[in-house]
């Protein structure tokens, strides 16, 4: 392994962002993990992490954040992992203004307000690693998915338009885009489409159905479903090795859907889609 380095990790609670942090910090490495709720950021304290409480979508809790992380690593950080996310399903033509805000404010708006924080730091050190969460559903759309789907290329437009700006310096980013992953991911969901979502008075309502049963069913409901493991060994790779490559796909469906994507007319992409 290369030499221990320091990185943040937003969205710690569970799933993709607690396996990571447990398998780096085992491989040696400074992880400094965050939660939104205090609860949660209790426990990862009490399994040995520096842990910090971090709203993605609160301006104020970034910052004291990334101040507290500059005091734990000495003014300096090397990578930092952009986890931290959720889904807000529903069918667009249901999605109020508020709600798609809502999902832009964590999945985009904090995220990049906190990496360019970050980022000021890597560009007076000279160095730096940044990795993003993205998702297959940032090459692809799906339905019932819209707002998730925006947030994610919108994050994949701003991730690819860093990059290059980036070039020329020691500052590497990362797009790591699993597709079906085991985590509490549904369950949250579920519940925010409970909150936001009238499937009585919608067009959708029969979809609905379809969809609520998928949200609340235990385990995999997808083929191809990896462990979170899965997604960790891909940030290992892009925080550890000399050159991180530009994107990292995880699981089979992101692998396919990418190839399809250059190969297939627009109608027939839509068609295999629609029948996902």
């Amino acid at each position: 392994m290369s030499t221990a380095k320091s990185i943040l990790i937003t969205g710690c609670s569970s799933g993709i962002g607690y396996h990571t942090a447990h398998i780096l910090k085992a491989r040696g490495h400074h992880v400094i993990a965050t939660a939104r709720n205090m609860n949660d950021v209790d426990r990862l304290s009490q399994e040995g992490f520096d842990a910090l409480q971090l709203d993605l979508a609160d301006s104020l809790s970034i910052q004291v954040a990334v101040k507290q992380m500059l005091e734990l690593t000495g003014g300096k950080i090397d990578a930092l992992f952009n986890n931290g996310a959720f889904g807000q399903p529903g069918a667009v033509e249901d999605l109020s203004r508020d709600v798609l805000r809502f999902q832009f404010e964590t999945n985009v708006f904090g995220t990049h307000e906190l990496t360019n924080l970050i980022l000021k730091v890597m560009r007076q050190q000279g160095y730096g690693r940044v990795m993003y969460n993205s998702s297959v559903l940032g090459l692809v759309a799906m339905t019932y998915r819209g707002a998730y789907n925006a947030s994610k290329f919108a994050l994949e437009g701003l991730v690819d338009t860093l990059r290059l700006e980036l070039h020329g310096t020691e500052i590497f980013v990362s797009l790591i885009e699993p597709g079906p992953i085991l985590s509490d991911f549904r369950a949250n969901a579920y519940a925010l489409y409970k909150k936001h979502i009238d499937p009585a008075h919608s067009y959708h309502k029969v979809a609905y159905e379809a969809m609520e049963a998928r949200l609340q069913k235990e385990g995999p409901v997808a083929p191809f479903t990896l462990p979170a493991k899965t997604v960790a060994d891909k940030v290992v790779h892009a925080l550890e090795s000399k050159r991180p490559k530009i994107r990292y796909y995880v699981t089979f469906p992101t692998y396919l859907f990418a190839f399809l994507k250059r190969i297939l007319p627009f109608q027939w992409l839509d068609y295999l889609l629609r029948k996902v």
